[in-house]
Formats: C-alpha cells, structure tokens, sequence
C-alpha cells in the first residue's frame, strides 16, 4: 500500500492489502451500518468496537417556550449518562449477565464517551469473539435505561464528577478548553457537570438514546483473529435479532470533515484558586482539526517541543532548571478544530517563571525553527511509538474506527511512515509560527492568582475567566 485509500460512504465494498500482510475489509451495509476488519495474521484475540457517531457536542442546550409550548431544558451530560446506562440491563440481559459473559471468558469490556463519538468495546479470545459482537450489540440496540437503575447511576456519575473535580489536572484541563473555545461544543465537559446530571430525566436520556443510537449512526471495528464475512453475517442477524430494522435503507451519517470551526475566542486567563502544593498551568492555543494536511506535522513539532525526554520543555525546565517534575506538550485535534497545549507542574512560587518558559520555549522554535538532528529524533520517535502500538488489537480497532469515523481514509503503517519522511525543518517552524500567532489561553489550578502570570505578554490583557 502506497497511499492512503478513501473511504466513501456510497462504497458498499472495500478491500486493503496493509503493511505487514495484515488484510483490511469494509462494508457498508443497505441501512447504513459500516463493518470494518482488519485480520491480522497469527492473531488468537480480537477486539470489537462498536462506534457511535454521537459525543458530548452533540447534545443540545436549552431550547425557550414557544408558541404555548414549555421550554426545553438541554441534554448537556446525556451522552456520557447513556455510556454508563448502556452496561445495566436490556431486555435479555441483566446488567450482571453482561459483566459475567466477559468475566467468565477472561475478556475485558469498556465504553468511552468522547467529544464526537461514543465507542462500546470489548477484548477476547478469537472463539469468544461471536459472544463480545452478541452482548455489545444488544446492548447498543436494546437497552432498558430502568428508571430505578437511573438514578442508581446519576449517584454514581456525581461521585465520578466529584472525584475529577479533586485532580487539579483534570480541572485545568477543563477549564483550557472552555477557554480556547468559548461557546463552542468542543468546549462543554464531556461528562456534564453536577447541575446538568442532577437536572438530567430519564426521558430525555431516552430521547436522546432512540435519536443517536440508529443503523445509520453505527460503526463496528473489529481487529485481531477475524473472518470478515462471517463477522457481517453475525452483525446483521444481531442487530436485526435485536431490535433494529435493518431492511430500511439509509445512507451512513455523514462525516464532519469539511465543516469550519464557529468559534470566536481572543486570549483568556481562568485560575481556580486551591491551596495544593502544586499548581497545574495549561497554556493553549488553537490547533489543527484532524484531517488538516499538517496533521503529521503537528506530530512532529509536538514531539520536538514537548513529546519526551529529550524535547525542548522536557530538557530547559526540568533537567537544565528543575523547576517541574511535570512538562509536555500536547495536541488533540477534532473534526473542525483542535489544541495545541503546554503543560507543567510546579510549586506555585514557581509557576510564573515556568509559564515564561513554556511559552519562551513555544515562540523560540515558532522564530528559529529546529534543526535536522531534531527532526530525525521525532520521526524515529514517532515511527517507532506507531509500530509498537500496532502490536495491541486495540490500537488497530481504534484505527480503523477512526478511520471511518473521522478521516474518511484509512492509512496503513507503510503509508504513515513515508508521510512522516516528508515533513522538513522549514514545515514544522512554519507551523508553530502559525499556531504562535494565534490567541493563547491559560488555565491554572493552584495556589496562585492573575499576578503570577503577569510577566506573560499576550494575557496581560486578557479577561480573567
């Protein structure tokens, strides 16, 4: 494989000889469920991902009363309540019978709930795999969302805010998001916050379970010890066995790609004042969206700057100066947008002289730019880290869902690799000059305030958030 292959929508069939005999096939079923594989040769476990095409910014804010009608109140934190209510009960399965049919087997079975898409997964044995596609698809399909298990689960949703609320990290990162993008979606907290999951009814997570949940919004991903036609044959008897139509034809929803970021954010500080013995400092700028050409880039300033050891953060603030046992960089990209962000964590009569250094650090690389002997560190990094990972039926799961998902493109190691030789010295400074330009937020959690970032120029005049 020498480039990347497309992934239409309106392709019923798509097969993919990848790097290292690996054999990739896609489906695309009448009603809209698409069924990726990837048979990985002496593999003896799979891993099934089942993909909805619905996150956290998806969810609709509070609608006003019109017309004699009474207003409608958002379904902020919905998805993440569905995620957790999906693993309680259908209407074959008690919640028991779901953790018993992996414990019994030696499997291991999650969900995650993400910005843009929710993914139910599962890890077997080859002879198990039948079972995972069986149990996860009744779930997604047929699930009770019983009242009494409802508010079992909104107590338990509360205490997981609580406890995220306790790690300064996860509150600083929360906080930067909603910083860098404003009124934006992508800058709402994925799992909702203690108000919205108190408000929460079980009607309105049903509504939102029967309207996000369909044929059409469904991605399945399987990688390891897998037959692709007998693994669609499987799918679509469950799925029908389970309580979707699937004779209805429907066109697969249609991706994000294409759209344009809508948000308007200048530089912000936001400071949570606790007394802990370090503070969290975020420093974000706007990033990439996740099918911008400059993708592979980005993962190369990324490693240069902040990616390990041997980066720029890594060596100035903790070995040359040992003033954060802490620092990286980091970029999560989304379908329109992305971050690209500077992390430390140091004590806080500190803090200020480390959010110099990141941001010093950041604008040095953005004006002098970066020498061979750093490129060639971050493609063996980065060549390597996507060899290792490729070893784990999860990460090619992860792949392939994404790979439909997102990209519309499915790119193998192979691929990935000559792209990565192609990115020069002069590609990266251009980049981070680029993202240097843009407005920069800070986050802090700690035991500082607005003074301990004032020596940072471009937030000097920022709102404090």
């Amino acid at each position: 494989m020498n480039h990347g292959v497309a992934l239409p929508l309106d392709q019923p069939e798509t097969t993919i000889r990848a790097a290292g005999g690996a054999l990739v096939r896609r489906s695309v079923l009448s009603s809209g469920v698409r069924i990726l594989s990837e048979a990985v040769p002496g593999a003896r476990s799979a891993t099934v991902g089942f993909w909805v095409a619905a996150g956290s910014r998806d969810e609709q804010p509070a609608g006003p009363a019109e017309g004699g009608r009474p207003a409608t109140p958002s379904n902020f934190g919905s998805t993440h309540f569905l995620e957790h209510l999906l693993f309680k009960g259908t209407r074959s399965r008690s919640a028991l019978d779901i953790a018993v049919s992996f414990d019994s087997v030696g499997g291991e079975h999650n969900a995650l709930t993400a910005k843009e898409y929710t993914c139910y997964y599962a890890k077997v044995q080859d002879r198990d795999l039948p079972m995972a596609v069986e149990v996860i698809g009744d779930m997604v399909t047929s699930s009770l969302l019983d009242p009494d298990e409802f508010e079992t689960e909104r107590g338990v949703i509360l205490e997981e805010l609580a406890m995220a609320d306790d790690d300064p990290a996860d509150v600083a990162s929360e906080r930067l998001f909603e910083s860098v993008f404003g009124d934006h979606p992508l800058g709402r907290p994925i799992g909702g916050s203690p108000q919205t999951i108190g408000e929460a009814t079980r009607d309105a997570v049903w509504a939102h379970y029967r309207a996000a949940y369909s044929p059409r919004d469904l991605v399945v991903s399987v990688a390891g010890a897998v037959e692709h036609e007998s693994l669609v044959a499987l799918l679509e008897r469950v799925l029908s066995s389970d309580g979707w139509d699937l004779s209805v034809p429907a066109a697969p929803v249609a991706r994000r790609v294409g759209l344009e970021a809508h948000y308007e954010r200048g530089s912000a500080l936001s400071i949570v004042h606790r007394p802990t013995e370090q503070a969290n400092i975020l420093i974000g700028f706007p990033g990439l969206a996740a099918a911008d050409d400059r993708r592979m880039t980005m993962g190369v300033l990324n490693s240069i700057l902040g990616g390990g050891m041997s980066s720029r953060l890594f060596q100035e603030i903790r070995e040359k100066r040992g003033l954060a046992y802490s620092v990286y960089s980091f970029a999560p990209s989304y379908s329109d947008a992305g971050i690209f962000g500077l992390f430390a964590a140091s004590t806080p009569a500190k803090a200020g002289t480390v959010a110099e250094l990141l941001v010093s650090e950041f604008h040095r690389l953005a004006e002098e730019g970066v020498s061979e002997d750093e490129i060639g560190r971050a493609r063996g990094q980065l060549s390597g880290a996507a060899a290792l990972a490729l070893e784990d039926s999860d990460t090619r799961m992860s792949r392939l869902g994404r790979a439909e998902l997102t990209f519309g493109e499915f790119v193998d190691l192979d691929e990935s690799l000559r792209r990565l030789a192609r990115v020069g010295a002069e590609d990266v400074q251009a980049l981070a000059a680029d993202l240097a330009r843009g407005p920069s937020s800070i986050s802090a959690v700690g035991a500082v305030d607005a003074s301990t970032f004032a020596g940072i120029a471009e937030i000097e005049s920022a709102p404090t958030v």
